[in-house]
Parts: structure tokens; C-alpha cells; sequence
């Protein structure tokens, strides 16, 4: 058992043990232990349990569960409450903006127990009078129920592709699979995804589905036959969608079932589409070049306007992965990251980038560990000597600045100016109107210590929706004041939403691909800020890391000389 999995399973213990009013301080001292596990770099399992004992937030009696959780796999005490606790009441913990105490408290008086109980009894009102609750929060339970209900069956891209990639490694080691790829909405590199759709060369027959469902990857899973091939499925509602296609067709089977139905339907509009079927083809650049069209990757065949820059080959080269030479927007233990700031810098040097933006939180970020003024101070000393001891890699001095209620930055100009460069990020009151939210972000990015805008709608993907504002307001008060807008690589944000990168660059404004990383591994997020960077058209020139290291010290210098004018 991992380090993450006990951390997770103690926070349970603690959401249970507060729903049946257990001892205030043993809830503490669970949520507390969970909170330490989930921050320590070494593993559990390696560790004897006197030095378990030993961890700062674990202690004796915590350590005696975490032996029993490694040893067994399960924790009794949370077996024991388990036994008293309707399933529906545990999903009802996972609903955003009720804890543990509200629960019990429609439980117990309400007879409330499960997510569709709740919303009945909100759309019935019995939650208005009830003490704790009121129509505020009846309505605010309302919407993240229904929010939720309207995710179900959806997945991350990340969750998705990493499951896709396993499928494809054994499918490409078993006979007649060994042409497989991916199509669909995962290989447009989708932000959520219903399922992983695969095409397949070959016949389907009875011999072909036996063999894909011996396969050891397929354990678990249901299948049945539809108009499209084959449907693999399982309880956790992850779907396979596979399709078979002849050698002769297979090039023009995965062009029709790669583009979304918009795109197709553009397609069709073209002059020569009529005659497209009657050809066969060795690559999809073959049937774009017969359609008269420049090639449209597959990130971008969704039918917003690629086919009509296709027609005048207006199509620009899209970012890669392998441009980005920096990250900007990563934290360290000296806020709520796992690992020490140099850790951060030798793992980001030892990936191949000139330069590491450190932005761990401000003060107001409480609860993140935030940096107050005299803990700045001792940061930007250990930075100076990594930049000795690393050099000619760089860290530059940031820091994530939080937006406070009023759109102002939660440090005095004095402090602001010690830094290279200013993360500004919404990270509380997030019930906002568009109007509330959009003057918000616009007094921070008048701020002219504001460089980079962090996760401008703050949504979270499939768990919580993101303010509304008006995004050509952001990004024309971005242009104005020579603001960078960051997309937060987190598979959960993808924030700034791809769809709006190509107003950006109408405006010149420039996209950061931050990782937000919280972790070395966090890194390899920036993976996916550019699978959706690329369905926005992002390219290399107005990407702001994929600027040098010298490029950006210089307008960071530039930046703050203006600003001393």
C-alpha cells in the first residue's frame, strides 16, 4: 500500500469518525496523521514502526494503524463505522460544499441517505429551516449535486490515456491485433473523455473476440456487440470502444472516426468530398492533400475553424512538447509542496529545462503553508545559492499572489518587488457572479506587479465548475497591461480552457504552460497543457516558456524596470 492510499484511507477514517461525533481531538489526530502522510516523501512500507512513530503528525498510536492498514490492507476501526453508515450517506461526504457535521445532520433529522434522497429534499425545500442550512446552501447543494450527476461516466484525459497506453502495449504484442491505434475523441486529446475508442486492422468475427477478451487487460469487463464493433465496459463505467477496419480501408477509417461529427460536416462541404470514398489511402496527409486541404492534426478536427485556415493553409505550426525549455508556477515544501526546493530544481535541470519558476503561496494561502514576509526573506537566500550551485540553470523568485476578494494582491508593493515575477490566482470565494468575478481578475491584472495570471476560472474539472467571467474583458485587459495568461497544465484544471487561446494570441497575448507542480512528478503535467495548448492553436512563438532562459530573465527585468519609472 502506498503512501497516497493510506493518506486517503485515514482522511476517510476522520470523515467518519466526525459524522458519528466521535472525540473531536482522535478526528484531529487522524486528519492531521493524513495530512503528514500525504506531504512524506519516504514510503511507509519501508519503514519500522518505531520510526513511523517518529514522523512529525503520525505518532505511536497512528503508527500502530498504519501497520494495520500495511499488514491487512483494511483499518478496523473504519470497518467498524462502516457497518453503521449507509453507503448513499458516505457518497453524500463527497458532495462539494458539505462536510461530515452537515451530513449527520440530514441524516439524522432529516432521514436523508443518499445524493438522490438530498436532492429531492432540496427540490422539496426541507432544508431551508433547517438549522446550519438555509436557502444559500439548499441551493448551493442543489447545483453541485446536479453539477455532478452531469459528470457521471466522464473521465480525465490523464486517467484515461494512461489505461489507453497499457491497452495498446498488449494489444501490440498479441496476434492480429499488432495495428492498433487510438481514434476518437482520445486521440484529439479530449480535456474529459466517455471512453477509450481504439480501431483495430482486421475482422470482426467470434475467433477475434475471444482473443481480445483473453486478454489479461481485459479482466473485469463486460462486452457486447454494436453497430461500431465491439463495447467493452466495466463497474467502474469505463468504456472501450473498438473498431475493425480492412488494410486497404484502415487509413480511411480512422480519418472518419477521428474528427468529431462538426468537423466531418465541414468536410463535406468541400468541393471534391463526394469522390473522397472512392480512393484508398496510406495517410491521412494523402486524403487531406485530395481534399485540397493543408493536413489538420488530429487535436484540432473538432469544426470550429481548421477546416476554413486549412482551405487557405493558414494552419500555423503548433507547439511541441519537447519547445518548452522552462517551468514556471511550481511549489516547494516552503508552502504546500512534498519536495524541498532544491529537490524542485535538480529534478527540473535534470529533465533538461534552463529555468525553474518557483511560486509557492502567499500569506493569505493560510492553509497552503503561505509565505509570510520574514520566511521570503530566508527563501530567496537558498535560491541565490542553488542559482551558484546550479548555474547556468536558473531559478527565477516568484511567488502565487493570492487575488484577495476586492482584486488586490495580499503583499505591500515593498514585497512584491522582491520578486522576478508575480503568479496572481483566485484561490477563495469562488461563489462569484460573472460581473463580481471579471472586476476582480481586472483589478489584479491592472496591479503592475501582476505577471502571470493563474487558473483564471479556477474550475476543476469533472468536481467543480469555475466562475463565470467574461473572457474577452481578461484578455483585453491582459493585452493592456502586457500580462501573461497561464494554462494550468493539472489534468484536473486545463485552465485557461483551450478554446480561448487563439483570441489570446489575436491579442498578443502570450500562454504560460505551468505544471502548478506541488511535486517533482508534477512536472510531467506540462505534457498535458500541451495536447490542449494544441487544440487551441498555441504555437511555439507565443508560448511564453518556451521562451530561453535569457529571454524571459530579460523581460522580467524589463518588466520591473518599467515599473520603477
Amino acid at each position: 500500500m502506498e503512501n497516497r492510499e493510506i493518506s486517503r484511507m485515514l482522511a476517510e477514517t476522520a470523515k467518519i469518525m466526525e459524522l458519528h461525533n466521535a472525540n473531536e481531538f482522535k478526528v484531529r489526530s487522524f486528519q492531521n496523521a493524513a495530512f503528514a502522510i500525504g506531504k512524506l516523501e519516504a514510503p511507509l512500507k519501508e519503514m519500522s514502526p518505531e520510526d513511523m512513530s517518529l514522523v512529525k503528525g503520525i505518532g505511536k498510536s497512528l503508527s500502530q494503524k498504519i501497520v494495520e492498514l500495511l499488514n491487512t490492507g483494511v483499518l478496523q476501526e473504519l470497518e467498524e463505522y462502516m457497518k453503521d453508515t449507509p453507503m448513499g450517506v458516505v457518497e453524500m461526504m463527497r458532495i462539494k460544499g458539505i462536510g461530515p457535521k452537515k451530513v449527520a445532520v440530514l441524516w439524522k433529522e432529516l432521514g436523508v441517505e443518499s445524493p438522490g434522497e438530498l436532492l429531492y429534499a432540496c427540490n422539496e425545500n426541507r432544508l431551508i429551516e433547517l438549522k446550519g442550512f438555509g436557502q444559500k446552501t439548499q441551493d448551493q447543494i442543489r447545483s453541485a449535486i446536479e453539477y455532478a450527476n452531469s459528470q457521471k461516466g466522464f473521465f480525465h484525459y490523464a486517467a484515461l490515456e494512461k489505461l489507453a497506453v497499457e491497452i495498446l502495449k498488449e494489444l501490440n504484442q498479441t496476434a492480429p491485433f499488432f495495428n492498433s491505434v487510438l481514434t476518437g475523441n482520445i486521440r484529439r486529446k479530449c480535456e474529459v473523455l466517455t471512453e477509450i475508442e481504439i480501431l483495430s486492422e482486421g475482422e470482426l468475427n467470434q475467433q477475434t473476440i475471444d482473443k481480445l477478451s483473453a486478454l489479461k487487460i481485459f479482466s473485469g469487463f463486460d462486452f457486447l456487440q454494436n453497430e461500431k464493433g465491439i463495447l467493452y465496459h466495466n463497474e467502474e463505467g469505463i468504456k472501450i470502444q473498438f473498431y475493425f477496419s480492412g488494410k486497404e480501408e484502415f487509413t480511411k477509417t480512422l480519418f472518419l472516426t477521428t474528427g468529431n461529427s462538426e468537423h466531418l460536416s465541414k468536410l463535406q462541404e468541400i468541393g471534391n468530398y463526394s469522390e473522397f470514398h472512392k480512393n484508398s489511402y496510406t495517410s491521412e496527409l494523402e486524403i487531406y492533400n485530395f481534399l485540397n486541404l493543408q493536413f489538420i492534426e488530429p487535436e484540432l478536427r473538432e469544426g470550429l475553424h481548421e477546416v476554413d485556415l486549412a482551405l487557405k493553409k493558414e494552419i500555423p505550426e503548433l507547439i511541441n512538447f519537447t519547445d518548452l525549455r522552462g517551468s514556471l508556477h511550481n511549489h516547494s515544501t516552503y508552502s504546500d509542496g512534498i519536495h524541498s526546493l532544491k529537490d524542485m530544481a535538480v529534478a527540473c535541470k535534470n529533465l533538461g529545462y534552463e529555468y525553474l519558476g518557483i511560486c509557492d503561496h502567499s500569506k493569505s494561502a493560510f492553509y497552503a503553508n503561505g509565505l509570510r514576509e520574514d520566511r521570503i526573506l530566508q527563501q530567496h537566500q537558498e535560491i541565490d545559492q542553488l542559482n551558484i550551485e546550479l548555474s547556468p540553470f536558473r531559478i527565477f523568485i516568484g511567488i502565487e499572489s493570492d487575488i484577495l476578494h476586492d482584486g488586490s494582491l495580499d503583499y505591500d508593493p515593498a514585497v512584491l518587488k522582491q520578486f522576478d515575477f508575480i503568479v496572481a490566482s483566485v484561490h477563495s470565494g469562488l461563489k462569484m457572479n460573472e460581473d463580481k468575478a471579471t472586476e476582480r481578475l481586472l483589478k489584479a491584472i491592472a496591479n503592475p506587479y501582476t505577471t502571470i495570471l493563474g487558473h483564471p476560472t479556477g474550475r476543476l474539472l469533472l468536481a467543480r465548475q469555475g466562475y463565470p467571467i467574461d473572457h474577452k474583458r481578461i484578455i483585453d485587459a491582459c493585452a493592456e497591461n502586457n500580462v501573461v495568461i497561464e494554462l494550468n497544465a493539472h489534468p484536473y484544471r486545463l485552465d485557461l480552457d483551450w478554446r480561448w487561446i487563439q483570441y489570446a494570441i489575436q491579442k498578443n497575448v502570450m500562454i504560460s504552460i505551468n505544471p502548478d507542480a506541488h511535486k517533482v512528478e508534477g512536472y510531467h503535467d506540462m505534457y498535458y497543457g500541451v495536447c490542449v495548448a494544441r487544440k487551441g492553436m498555441l504555437t511555439k512563438s507565443m508560448t511564453f516558456n518556451a521562451l530561453s532562459g535569457d529571454d524571459v530573465n530579460n523581460y522580467f527585468i524589463t518588466r520591473k524596470q518599467n515599473l520603477l519609472k
